[in-house]
């Protein structure tokens, strides 16, 4: 009886030891939402970002567009992009690419990633990227040259 309670205490332990652990690393992969941060459509949320990893690196997805499409734009293609991206699908477009955890933690931000490059498809530009993760909200930063030069979004984990 006393190893068969014994037993139990362990695998109780072992289940909250290692389920706060898994949850301190606030994963990057999931889906998120974006809320427009400028222009007319200020704090309406904008489209879902399915961030995925590949290969040991994050990129990010757009799955679905959540404003109406503009009357310009009824096909909701990403006409301001070049290159290959130009008017093509913005669902399905891969807009954040290479990012890198790397281990830092920022007690504000949380978790850094870094060394990819994030798309702006609605300015059709692109720019270095930094993301942080904590909890249900993931910080994303576009710069050019330096961090300091740039702006940054919030982005919510989506609730299933």
């Amino acid at each position: 009886m006393k190893k068969i309670l014994f037993s139990i205490m362990i695998c109780m332990f072992l289940v909250l030891f290692f389920g706060s652990v898994v949850k301190a690393e606030e994963p990057i992969v999931g889906t998120w939402v974006t809320v427009a941060d400028e222009g007319k459509d200020k704090g309406k949320q904008t489209s879902y970002i399915e961030m995925f990893e590949k290969d040991g690196l994050f990129f990010g997805k757009i799955t679905k567009l959540l404003l109406p499409p503009e009357p310009d734009n009824p096909k909701e293609l990403c006409i301001k992009c070049s290159g290959d991206l130009k008017n093509k699908p913005m669902i399905g477009m891969v807009i954040v690419k290479n990012m890198k955890k790397i281990g830092k933690i920022d007690p504000k931000l949380g978790m850094e990633y870094s060394g990819g490059t994030i798309l702006d498809p609605d300015e059709g530009s692109t720019y270095k990227c930094l993301m942080w993760v904590k909890g249900d909200v993931l910080t994303a930063r576009g710069f050019i040259g330096f961090s300091l030069l740039g702006r940054s979004q919030e982005w919510s984990r989506l609730k299933k």
